[in-house]
């Protein structure tokens, strides 16, 4: 397995070893989760080094698990494997979708370019074009330079949802998190609070990963929770979680000046993936619902941030989504008119 002490890697090492595969386990660290079964090999390795990976495979295996595949370069590094890989499983992304009117997730941040995809998402729905531009488009590049070697390497493509559980390097559920255990009593939520970016828990992602080792075949399936919570519901459960109680101020419409309200799920749009194919072809059933899997997070997430800043515990969230993401004096100012606007 590629890419195996990312979030979805762990949990799908510990599915397969289970499952009672033979799993070698390989990140660049060669670094191993506390929680995996003895007889799980670690490996130190760079997929991109120079034939690194061939002489890694040796005589070959059954099954090839990639967590971290983009573009045509590995695309072609994996097709080349063809022969000494039984077939793969490589995780895509919700990300490749185009709406009717050429809108995706690359056009979100212009005037009106929000995606509105049907409700639920079928595999069927149209996606961007091909091209090594957008982590969107990458992901199309990969999927159809891997569905054209067919037979000769039977792949199944998984396009994610919003993953979610530990270990994540942009936990969403920071955004409520954070501010609950700052003390924030209130909080604003665009669109009403209504947005839903489905998501999809590391143990979900790693059950579809399971049962596509077990019955190969080359085909894209969408990887999603049996729910597709509201933003609202989101912060209504992390409340529940830490014990807290909030006020919501639901704005109509886009974030206001300075991002207020806007979240890492907000959008104009619903996002809701078609599990009907998974449920199909691999007899998928989720492990968990959302819900049910936030206590483990909303702990580990306090416990990134015990004692240290967000932005050192989450760089890479930092980079996404910049400092807007807590501007509490932009919320507090924002808070102070409106609470004046009503009187």
């Amino acid at each position: 397995m590629l890419g195996a002490t990312g979030q979805i890697g762990r949990a799908a090492v510990s599915a397969l070893a289970g499952d009672g595969w033979e799993v070698t386990a390989v990140s660049r660290g060669g670094g191993r989760d506390g929680r995996w079964e003895g007889g799980v090999r670690a490996l130190a390795l760079d997929r991109d080094e120079e034939g690194a990976l061939e002489k890694a495979l040796g005589e070959g295996c059954d099954v090839l698990v990639d967590m971290v595949a983009f573009g045509a370069r590995h695309a072609q590094q994996l097709t080349g494997l063809a022969g000494r890989v039984g077939s793969a499983v490589v995780i895509s992304s919700g990300a490749v979708y185009e709406d009717d009117r050429g809108r995706s997730f690359d056009t979100q941040e212009q005037p009106d370019g929000f995606p509105r995809y049907p409700v639920p998402l079928p595999e069927t729905q149209r996606t961007v074009e091909p091209g090594e531009a957008t982590y969107g488009t990458r992901k199309v590049l990969l999927e159809r330079e891997l569905l054209a070697a067919g037979d000769a390497l039977p792949v199944t493509l998984l396009r994610a949802g919003a993953v979610h559980g530990p270990y994540c390097r942009t936990p969403r559920e920071l955004y409520f998190v954070k501010r609950l255990l700052d003390g924030r009593r209130r909080r604003v939520l665009a669109y009403g609070g209504e947005s839903r970016f489905h998501p999809v828990h590391v143990s979900n992602a790693a059950e579809l990963i399971r049962l596509a080792a077990r019955l190969p075949g080359s085909r894209v399936l969408n990887a999603a929770d049996p729910q597709a919570p509201t933003v609202a519901g989101i912060g209504a459960a992390i409340d529940e979680v830490l014990g807290r109680e909030t006020e919501t101020v639901l704005v109509d419409g886009p974030a206001p000046e300075g991002h207020v309200g806007g979240t890492p799920w907000s959008g104009a749009h619903p996002v809701v993936y078609d599990m009907t194919a998974a449920e199909r072809e691999l007899g998928y059933r989720p492990v968990t619902g959302y819900v049910e899997s936030l206590p483990e997070t909303v702990e580990w997430l306090a416990g990134e941030l015990a004692e240290r800043d967000w932005r050192e515990a989450f760089p890479k969230m930092a980079r996404n989504y910049g400092e807007a993401l807590f501007d509490y004096a932009a919320e507090d100012a924002w808070l102070e008119a409106y609470d004046r606007g009503r009187h």
